[in-house]
């Protein structure tokens, strides 16, 4: 795992090559390992394959999601917030979990946030995404993951870059 963590770097830049329908079975069963809070599971998730609704969601905000149009595929990850007070957070773990899993199958990929961003002056990216995939009004768009093969493979960061700072132990003084 800690190799994986060593090697994981979020990928903009995707080749052309689609993904494998065992490949693709392997993430849907990865993300749905994600531990959540009490079991509640308040997650659900878009499997976004199609090349036109892929590049409908690089749209759904002014910056940070352009990379979608290249991608293979686009995970958009909603949470029920009447399922759990802790949808966010359980939407967070399993978008890591994808990320990682992605990082093992050879992948890369990248968080596009959607909650609290908006579309334009007037609408949310989150509606926007609600609008583009038909999501029903009570779950919560917190994140695409866009994945693909990476074009290029920039090497992860090098430990002595990491901020060993901001770990502090036993007390924080």
């Amino acid at each position: 795992m800690l190799d994986i963590l060593r090697k994981r770097r979020s990928i903009r830049h995707y080749t052309g090559q689609a993904i494998s329908p065992e490949v693709m079975e392997q993430l849907r069963e990865a993300v749905l390992r994600a531990p959540s809070s009490r079991s509640l599971d308040p997650w659900e998730f878009v499997f976004v394959t199609d090349k036109a609704l892929l590049a409908q969601l690089a749209t759904a905000k002014p910056h940070g999601a352009h990379f979608l149009r290249d991608a293979a595929l686009g995970v958009v990850v909603l949470g029920d917030e009447a399922k759990a007070d802790t949808w966010i957070e359980d939407c967070a773990i399993a978008s890591i979990i994808l990320q990682l899993a992605c990082e093992s199958l050879g992948l890369g990929s990248c968080w596009v946030q959607i909650r609290l961003r908006a579309f334009d002056q007037s609408v949310s990216a989150e509606e926007r995404v609600r609008q583009i995939l038909n999501i029903p009004p009570h779950l919560r768009v917190e994140s695409v993951i866009s994945i693909g093969y990476p074009a290029k493979s920039p090497r992860g960061h090098a430990r002595e870059n990491l901020k060993d700072h901001k770990i502090r132990t036993d007390t924080y003084a």
